[in-house]
């Protein structure tokens, strides 16, 4: 069947695609915040869904995290854990996600005095019933990079009895001042650990490029998280291309913390060979599931069937997969572009 000609909800939503972008506690949707603070006791400032809503309101990176990490005091327990990422897994199935790599924060946790074990477990636990959904999902441990390094570290070592349960570590938070060198011996820790790597390289902080030479060449990701702004430095773009690497683009996102969804830097790079994928970052924050950061991207970048397509294996592409699930990954891609009859 031939493919619209121009990319439509229905397609864009039904196209088996992958998620490597995604916060789990960012997936925390009102109704169930409100639910979870009733369960632990917990007194929020708001009452209602639409207060909730309301109190979402932030203009940079900076105003989003001074909501975001108050809003976790409402996760206590492993099935607190569990709930949230059940919620966000039936909501990924919906928009067409067959395998996802969620990002957790577990010093956001602990910090509380919320055991790690409760938080991996209760995420674990999500991840392994999303096989019923249809969705293959594992974990990645991300440090917050506000905290210092030795804390970081003192994180990846308590994830070592949990190694089994966490496919790899990201850096994520307030990128000011919070360079990825210093989370470099943590990150080398982490590799000789197994675990697969990648860094957030924000978009338009103070910095980025040298942020994203970091990670490029004193780090050594296996993907990075935005990193947009890499578009600005032909040279690095070209090291991109050429690793294979993937950069896990958030659309509607970036409308949010900066003026600009990034629309034409994306799609300037995804015509430049590079793997740029689409992802929802903190979806419940920024009002866009992935099939909605497709769609925006699709309206504001003009791109084809043909692109859109070439996203969703990006995405499977720049995957913590083994080869035998990609290729499977893929061909379920292949087969549904050409039985389409929309």
């Amino acid at each position: 069947m031939a493919l619209p000609a121009s990319p439509t909800r229905e397609f864009v939503t039904g196209l088996p695609k992958a998620e490597l972008h995604l916060h789990l506690e960012g997936t925390l949707e009102p109704d169930l915040k409100l639910e979870l603070a009733r369960r632990n006791g917990v007194e929020l400032a708001q009452s209602t869904v639409e207060e909730v809503q309301a109190s979402y309101v932030f203009d940079s990176l900076a105003s989003f995290l001074a909501v975001y990490y108050p809003a976790m005091d409402v996760l206590v327990t492993e099935q607190d854990f569990y709930d949230l990422a059940t919620a966000y897994l039936r909501r990924a199935a919906a928009d067409g996600v067959t395998h996802v790599e969620m990002f957790f924060d577990p010093q956001a946790h602990t910090s509380r005095g919320v055991p790690f074990a409760d938080v991996v477990n209760g995420y674990h636990r999500a991840a392994v019933d999303g096989a019923a959904l249809g969705v293959d999902a594992h974990l990645i441990l991300c440090f917050l990079r506000d905290f210092s390094a030795e804390s970081a570290a003192e994180t990846l070592e308590a994830s070592v009895p949990f190694a089994d349960k966490i496919l790899g570590v990201g850096l994520d938070s307030d990128e000011r001042e919070n360079p990825p060198s210093k989370f470099g011996a943590v990150f080398a820790r982490a590799r000789e650990l197994g675990y697969r790597l990648t860094m957030h390289c924000d978009i338009d902080q103070v910095g980025s490029i040298e942020n994203i030479r970091q990670v490029l060449e004193d780090i050594g990701v296996d993907r990075i998280d935005h990193g947009t702004n890499v578009v600005e430095d032909p040279a690095l773009v070209e090291v991109v291309r050429e690793r294979g690497l993937g950069l896990t683009c958030c659309p509607v996102s970036n409308s949010f913390v900066t003026d600009d969804m990034k629309a034409t830097e994306i799609a300037q790079l995804l015509r430049a060979g590079v793997k740029v994928t689409v992802n929802s970052d903190d979806p419940a924050y920024f009002g866009g599931y992935v099939a909605e950061n497709y769609v925006a991207l699709v309206e504001k970048a003009g791109l084809t069937s043909e692109e859109v397509v070439t996203l969703a294996k990006n995405s499977f592409e720049a995957s913590w997969v083994s080869d035998a699930d990609r290729a499977r990954f893929l061909a379920e891609v292949d087969a549904y572009v050409e039985g389409y009859a929309g």
